[in-house]
């Protein structure tokens, strides 16, 4: 159960009206944004999703990160296709708003959708690259609509980025497939599944006990952390079952308080008509 603040990045540049893709470019990435978040948000649920669109005149945050899906939507409403790519500026923006989450203890990932040509050289992406892995910053990129011209340099940029095999590039070329598909196919969505235990969400527990898709040994920090918000959720879960079953032990007080009166004034009754049949004699 990995413990993660997610800056999903969208491509709104021109580029993205292009048909190629149901119904759009634009639009088919939003189908992805839906399922990405609902990946992360149901994996633990002290995850937080934030969006930033890259193209127009600059990046433009559109959701600070939260655990509300309709903030997102009503970012993306406001959203516009236009101007052009802003890739490596878009990279740090996403980088800066998860620097400044509030809780420190998750991890810090970026899922950036790439759909229109990225113009920044291979040397300024290597550069950018080594930033955000000493950030211990992971990154996802979605690469469709324009692959044949930005999949060497993601590629690149992965291979310096990776860390642990916490980064992955989706190519995802025109097919019949639907982008969210072929996304909710991908190491990004599968990732997520099996986070809830051991390889493929076989529900094996990992190394020394520890089920919660981290290792222990590698970040001593983030495992105290998931084992103290899995005990308050379980306390808090105790609470509301407790709270449930109050009701009817109180109905069956007042059943067992009702039954022992009666008892009573049956005995007391008992005892008047003795006591009325010595008077007569």
């Amino acid at each position: 159960m990995v413990l993660e603040a997610t800056m999903i990045v969208i491509d709104n540049s021109e580029f993205t009206r292009n048909g190629d893709y149901l119904t759009n470019r634009f639009e088919a990435q939003l189908d992805g944004v839906d399922l990405i978040f609902h990946a992360k948000t149901n994996s633990n649920p002290e995850n937080t999703v934030g969006l930033l669109a890259s193209g127009g005149d600059g990046p433009q945050i559109l959701s600070t990160l939260t655990a509300d899906f309709g903030k997102l939507l009503s970012g993306i409403h406001e959203t516009k296709i236009h101007g052009s790519l802003h890739f490596a500026t878009s990279i740090q923006v996403a980088a800066l708003a998860l620097k400044h989450r509030q809780n420190k203890v998750q991890h810090q990932r970026i899922i950036a959708f790439v759909g229109s040509p990225i113009k920044e050289s291979e040397k300024e992406l290597e550069k950018l690259a080594k930033k955000m892995k000493k950030n211990n910053i992971a990154i996802d990129f979605i690469n469709y609509g324009e692959e044949s011209v930005n999949t060497s340099k993601l590629e690149k940029f992965i291979s310096i980025v990776n860390s642990h095999d916490n980064s992955h590039l989706v190519t995802a070329p025109p097919s019949d497939r639907l982008l969210y598909e072929v996304i909710g196919s991908s190491p990004i969505i599968v990732g997520e599944d099996d986070a809830f235990g051991g390889q493929g969400g076989s529900g094996d527990v990992g190394g020394d006990g520890f089920d919660f898709g981290a290792d222990p040994n590698m970040d001593p920090d983030l495992a105290l952390a998931l084992r103290l918000s899995l005990e308050e959720e379980q306390a808090r879960q105790a609470r509301e079952q407790q709270q449930r079953d109050q009701p009817e032990t109180l109905e069956s007080i007042n059943e067992t308080t009702t039954g022992d009166n009666g008892d009573s004034n049956e005995n007391n009754n008992n005892n008047d008509g003795d006591t009325n049949m010595e008077d007569a004699k």
